[in-house]
């Protein structure tokens, strides 16, 4: 007689797991949001490489972002990209434990933190950008 086959049983699960509760559901969205900073992160790529084609290409690229199908791409982008970075820097205090001495520092002062740095940054572009 031959070997002895062992069988295993694999649950079926189906495609639709992530819905069954709240927490699956945020971290799915979350992950999604990824791929919008990914496509945002390659339209810049694409911006800064119509503004090396010269004037024209780069007037042509800027008057199609105009359209109301590119504008509310972009509202709908920053939304995800506001969520991605909301939920990052709420889970920064999770990965990042710090220790001042034997204590803790609180997972509220490390988020802060990189929310301060959000605003001082956000400040400092739209200073730069909008000349105020």
């Amino acid at each position: 007689m031959g070997e002895k086959e062992m069988s295993t049983y694999h649950r079926p699960i189906p495609n639709t797991w992530w819905l069954k509760r709240k927490p699956y559901i945020l971290f799915m969205i979350r992950e999604l949001t990824s791929v919008f900073v990914a496509g945002y992160c390659i339209f810049l790529l694409v911006l800064v490489y119509k503004l090396t084609q010269g004037a024209n290409a780069y007037g042509n690229f800027m008057a199609a972002l105009k359209s109301p199908s590119s504008v509310a791409l972009h509202l709908i982008t920053l939304a995800f990209v506001l969520y991605h970075t909301i939920t990052w820097f709420n889970l920064t205090p999770k990965i990042l434990v710090l220790y001042r001495g034997e204590d803790r520092v609180p997972q509220g002062l490390v988020a802060g933190t990189f929310y301060a740095g959000w605003v001082v940054v956000s400040v400092i572009v739209a200073w730069l950008v909008l000349g105020v």
